[in-house]
C-alpha cells in the first residue's frame, strides 16, 4: 500500500475545529452514553440502543477478512526473498512467546502482593452461571485448534470472518504470486488498489465511530449498573493498575530500546484508544491501526504479518486478566495455591489464551480450561467475576491492542524495516487525526 506516502508533514494545513476531531466526538460520546446508562437504564437498555453498538461493530469486522487479506498478500508478494517472510514470521513470534510471558508474570507477582481476593469469603460461587463456559465441547483441544485454521473453503472462511483461517489462505496465495514473479504484477495492482479502496470504506465507517461508542456504553451501564461492580472494585482497580503499570513499565522499556517513546506511541493511536473504550472490542480499531503504522514508518510486509498474527497470539491484556482472575478466585475461596500451581497458570494460560482465539466467550472459556487445570476447585468460582467480566474487557481490549501496535514497531525496528525519519516526525508533531482519513481515501 502506498498509505504512508500520501501523506507528508512538509506543509502544515489548517487544523480542524475541535468538535470536529474524532477522538473528543468519541470521548464525548462515551461519557454521554455512561451518563444516559446511568440516569435512565430503561432507556439505555432498549434493543435500538444496543443496535448502535453492535451495529458499529459489525460494520468494522465486516471488511477485517477483507484487509488482512489484502495486506497479507499484498506484503509477501512484494518480497522478492522468501527468507525474509519466514524471518518476519519467526521473530514475530519469538517477540509473542516473550512479552506474553512477562504479562502472565506481572499479572501473578501483582495478584500476590495485593491479593484482591481476600476476605471475600467466596459468595456468589454457582456452578451452573458458568456451565457454558467449561463444558468439554466448549474446551478446544491443540489438534483441534491446528485443524480449525486450515479451512473447509475459502469462501467459509471469509463468510465466517475467521482470522487465522483467513490469514493462512493469505500467507498461502502471498507466495504463490511470489513465486510467479512479473506474470502476477497485474494481480499484485489489482490486490494493491483493491486494498486502497477498502481502507477508504473505513475511513467511512469511522465517522459512525461516536454513534457506536455511545451506543454501547450506554447499554453497558444501563444493563449492568454501577452498583454491580462494587463490591469487585479491588479486582478490576487490580486489574486496571496491572494493565498501566504492564504498558508503561514493561512496553515502555522495549520501546524506549527502539528509540521511541511509549506515551507518545499512545497519544500518536488515541482515537483508535478511544474507539476500543467505547465497543470494549480490539477488533474496532483494527483496520485503523494497519494505516497508522504504515504511516508511522513500519514496512508494508511487517504491518501485513505481524498485526493479523498478533491479533491472535499477542493478547497481553488477557494474559494478565487470566493470571489475576485465577488468583482472585483462589483467594476468594479460600484456596491455597502452591508455587508449583502458580507457575502451571502460567503455562496453561499461555496455550489457553491462544487456542479459544476466535471462539465466543473466549476470556471466559480459557479461564475455565486454566482453572481446570490447575485446580478443579477453583471453577465454581467463575461466577464470581461473571457479573464484572464486561467492565475488564475494555482494559483486556485496549492493552491488547497497544501490544499488537508495540509489536509491530519493534519487529519492524529489529527487521530493519524502521522508517526512522517518519516514527519520529509522526510521534513528535502534533497528530492530526485528519491524516489517516485523507491518507485511505487518497489511496
Amino acid at each position: 500500500m502506498r498509505v504512508a506516502s500520501v501523506v507528508t508533514a512538509d506543509a502544515p494545513k489548517a487544523s480542524k475545529p475541535w468538535y470536529k476531531v474524532l477522538y473528543i466526538q468519541v470521548l464525548t460520546a462515551i461519557v454521554l452514553g455512561g451518563l444516559l446508562g446511568w440516569l435512565d437504564p430503561a432507556l439505555a437498555t432498549n434493543d435500538w440502543l444496543k443496535a448502535l453498538g453492535d451495529g458499529f461493530i459489525s460494520l468494522i469486522k465486516m471488511v477485517i477478512a477483507p484487509i488482512i487479506f489484502c495486506t497479507v498478500v499484498s506484503g509477501i508478494a512484494h518480497v522478492q526473498d522468501a527468507k525474509k517472510v519466514g524471518r518476519i514470521g519467526i521473530k514475530a513470534l519469538v517477540y509473542f512467546e516473550i512479552v506474553s510471558t512477562f504479562a502472565l508474570v506481572i499479572g501473578l507477582v501483582i495478584g500476590n502482593v495485593l491479593r484482591p481476593g481476600a476476605g471475600f469469603g467466596g459468595a456468589g460461587a454457582n456452578a451452573q452461571a458458568v456451565a457454558q463456559f467449561v463444558a468439554p465441547d466448549k474446551q478446544i483441544k491443540s489438534v483441534d485448534f491446528l485443524l480449525h485454521i486450515i479451512p473447509d473453503s475459502v469462501v467459509g472462511a471469509f463468510a465466517r470472518g475467521d482470522i487465522l483461517q483467513v490469514l493462512l489462505f493469505a500467507i498461502i496465495f502471498g507466495f504463490s504470486l511470489m513465486f510467479m514473479g512479473e506474470r502476477s504484477a497485474s494481480l499484485r495492482t489489482f490486490i494493491d488498489d483493491m486494498s486502497h479502496a477498502v481502507f477508504g470504506v473505513i475511513a467511512i465507517v469511522m465517522k459512525a465511530a461516536p454513534i457506536g461508542a455511545f451506543g454501547a456504553m450506554a447499554y453497558t451501564i444501563g444493563k449492568y449498573g454501577t452498583g454491580a461492580i462494587l463490591n469487585l472494585l479491588g479486582l478490576i482497580g487490580t486489574f486496571y493498575l496491572t494493565s498501566g503499570l504492564f504498558i508503561i513499565v514493561v512496553l515502555g522499556i522495549i520501546a524506549r530500546i527502539a528509540g521511541f517513546s511509549i506515551f507518545k506511541f499512545l497519544a500518536y493511536i488515541r482515537d483508535e484508544l478511544l474507539v476500543v473504550l467505547g465497543t470494549s472490542s480490539s477488533e474496532s480499531a483494527l483496520p485503523q491501526l494497519m494505516a497508522k503504522l504504515e504511516r508511522l514508518g513500519c514496512s508494508k510486509s511487517v504491518v501485513g504479518l505481524v498485526v493479523p498474527t498478533g491479533y491472535s497470539f499477542n493478547l497481553d491484556g488477557t494474559n494478565i486478566y487470566m493470571t489475576l482472575a485465577t488468583l482472585f478466585i483462589a483467594q476468594a475461596l479460600n484456596v491455597d495455591l502452591t508455587l508449583g500451581q502458580q507457575l502451571t497458570i502460567v503455562l496453561v494460560a499461555m496455550l489457553t489464551s491462544k487456542g479459544a482465539s476466535g471462539v465466543t466467550g473466549a476470556g471466559f472459556i480459557t479461564l475455565g480450561a486454566t482453572l481446570a487445570a490447575v485446580d478443579p476447585r477453583l471453577v465454581p468460582g467463575m461466577a464470581i467475576v461473571l457479573g464484572i467480566d464486561k467492565f475488564m474487557s475494555e482494559c483486556r481490549a485496549l492493552t491488547n491492542i497497544v501490544g499488537n501496535g508495540v509489536a509491530c514497531t519493534i519487529v519492524a525496528w529489529w527487521e530493519g524495516e524502521l522508517d526512522q525519519d517518519k516514527l519520529r516526525s509522526g510521534l513528535n508533531r502534533e497528530v492530526d487525526p485528519a491524516d489517516i482519513e485523507t491518507a485511505v481515501s487518497a489511496g
